[in-house]
């Protein structure tokens, strides 16, 4: 009990400290960011309420936006800045709609998965299956894209069925489909319900989910302070989830229908990145993985031809 009592106080200086280093609400700089309700992007949630954007200068409007629509209402310019996968950022800028990496914020150690049913041993075994999964230019759709590849198959060996992750997993746990590609928190109803079937893979065999944060480069160019108080708002929240971790999941948690506990669960399968790990990532494994991802985005249709010069979807100069 007196512990409890303790990190309240704790809790409520660090929310005063917040408030009194709060910018005038005539100094904030308005940003619309989509997203989804990925663990990963919980950060984000994290910095809007424990007030970290507000402190840094900003009044940022966290927008839920399928990922198969978020290209969109970038290119409308409803949105600023959006948080995705980085082959989805080099779809984008393939397809025509530019936008420039800035941070990263996660990588998937497992949480990200093909569930399939439990008599299938293998992906040979997928050949002429229905599987449940997001529309083309999505992670999850490339995801299966990147296993099947790694097996020797193309999404052309499967049936698929249009699904965003959340209602994959529902109808797989429910007897539709042969297999879900799903992600957390989502993919743990399926961990939790092995009489519906099993998880074949997951990024920990195969590591290709790894966010970023881009925005649109017309806006970033004009707003360079407000990028880097995104980026540092980024930073903070990670720093606030070690040091009061039940806390931060709790709060984090919220935002997706789940308790402190079972949000805790799901970010165990993924790592979030603090500036250490941005350095080391934007020096060369970001590159390399997006050379690697353009034959696999071409294969699966996603895209029509490679984006013209990788290196302009992505700036350091942010992390540094």
């Amino acid at each position: 009990m007196a512990q409890s009592l303790i990190k309240n106080a704790a809790l409520l200086a660090v929310g005063a400290v917040i408030a009194a280093m709060a910018v005038p609400a005539s100094a904030q700089t308005r940003i619309t960011l989509g997203m989804s309700g990925w663990t990963g992007f919980a950060p984000l949630t994290l910095a809007d309420k424990a007030g970290i954007f507000k402190k840094n200068g900003l009044e940022v409007d966290l927008r839920m936006i399928p990922q198969k629509d978020r290209h969109l209402a970038l290119a409308s310019e409803a949105i600023q800045c959006a948080a995705t996968t980085v082959e989805t950022h080099v779809a984008w800028n393939a397809n025509g709609v530019p936008i420039v990496q800035i941070f990263q914020m996660d990588k998937s150690y497992g949480a990200d998965g093909l569930a399939v049913r439990n008599d299938i041993k293998g992906f040979a075994e997928l050949k002429g299956k229905t599987i449940g999964v997001s529309a083309p230019g999505t992670a999850p759709y490339f995801g299966l894209a990147w296993m099947l590849n790694k097996n020797g198959m193309t999404i052309k060996d499967v049936k698929l069925v249009s699904l965003e992750p959340q209602p994959a997993a529902q109808a797989f746990i429910a007897g539709q489909n042969d297999g879900a590609m799903t992600y957390e928190p989502y993919l743990s109803t399926v961990r939790a319900n092995p009489q519906a079937g099993k998880i074949l893979a997951t990024t920990l065999g195969y590591p290709m989910v790894m966010d970023t944060v881009g925005c649109a480069p017309t806006w970033l160019k004009a707003n360079p302070q407000a990028a880097q108080a995104l980026t540092n708002s980024y930073f903070e929240a990670v720093e606030l989830i070690k040091a009061d971790p039940a806390k931060a999941h709790e709060i984090m948690g919220a935002a997706v229908k789940q308790s402190g506990e079972q949000f805790a669960k799901s970010a165990g399968f993924l790592r979030w990145q603090d500036k250490a790990a941005n350095q080391k990532f934007f020096a060369g494994e970001l590159m390399q993985f997006m050379k690697d991802s353009v034959p696999i985005l071409l294969e699966a249709g996603v895209i029509r031809k490679a984006p013209a010069d990788l290196n302009a979807t992505f700036d350091a100069s942010f992390i540094k």
